[in-house]
């Protein structure tokens, strides 16, 4: 049980709260209401296997860095409890799971699978070479809610992009701000984000926008799936919790990037999906 917890930390198992509920929000929009109890499943499935390689390789990847980073003392794989052969073992199963069930659900889910994996693999590098690093999550992201709707559409139409857009800026908004933490550690080590290069005002800054951004872009997905004023709820309240977000922190006071902030901004997801789904259904 104490190797399973250690593998669950590695993963960050938690932090799916971060993309399942985009995809079932790509889900819903596809099959108009609730999806098929087989398409839920595989979509599920798919979102786990994506999401526990992603994080596993990311994790050791940086094995280098984190041994050398403060705030990494207690990472798994940092204190042994998770092995480099482990990791890459957990990576192949789960990559393994992911193409399983895409091969599951519509044809050219399948097909672009190999495309979804490769902003996964790309960013773990990113920060040893450009400050477009969070942009690169971003685009690893986006993918939650398009890759959810070709699993039961097979298209992909401008709405859903836009969606895919959405949460890729949204996201890379908010690892603007939680990598304001490590400039000087980011600086110290040769790597590169968007604090580093336009200094911790300017990508405070540039994380605003992106939100922004992200919140236009909702409003403008409601829209363009016609969807009813129940959507547009889960939108303000999203804005909301953002505008809240943004409040507690500033270039010279990051106490409040805890745990908590962090799980907070999965707020975003499940307030987009869940007055989503309210609109499709009342």
């Amino acid at each position: 049980m104490s190797k399973l917890k250690a593998h669950l930390e590695n993963i960050a198992l938690s932090h799916s709260v971060f993309a399942l509920p985009f995809a079932y929000m790509g889900a819903v929009l596809a099959a108009g209401g609730i999806p098929t109890s087989h398409d839920f499943f595989w979509i599920t499935l798919a979102m786990i296997g994506a999401r526990s390689a992603a994080m596993a390789l990311n994790n050791f990847i940086d094995l280098k860095y984190d041994r050398l980073h403060p705030r990494f003392t207690n990472r798994p794989m940092v204190t042994g409890k998770v092995k480099s052969w482990e990791a890459i073992a957990l990576i192949t199963v789960t990559l393994a799971i992911f193409v399983l069930a895409a091969a599951n659900l519509h044809p050219l889910a399948l097909k672009l699978a190999p495309l979804a994996l490769i902003p996964l693999v790309a960013y773990p590098y990113m920060k040893r070479f450009s400050w477009t690093c969070h942009l690169v999550l971003g685009l690893a992201l986006s993918i939650s809610p398009t890759g959810a709707w070709v699993a039961i559409q097979g298209t992909l139409p401008i709405p859903i992009i836009l969606l895919g857009l959405a949460v890729g800026v949204w996201i890379a908004g908010f690892d603007v701000i939680y990598g304001c933490q490590d400039t000087a550690f980011d600086k110290e080590h040769g790597l590169h984000s968007m604090p580093v290069r336009f200094g911790v005002q300017g990508a405070l800054y540039l994380a605003k926008v992106m939100h922004v951004s992200s919140i236009i872009l909702f409003g403008l997905v409601g829209f363009l799936f016609n969807l009813s004023w129940l959507y547009y709820i889960g939108v303000v309240l999203a804005a909301t919790v953002l505008s809240y977000q943004h409040s507690i922190v500033s270039s010279t006071d990051f106490s409040k990037v805890t745990q908590a902030y962090f799980m907070r901004n999965g707020l975003v997801g499940l307030l987009v999906f869940l007055f989503t789904l309210a609109s499709l259904l009342f």
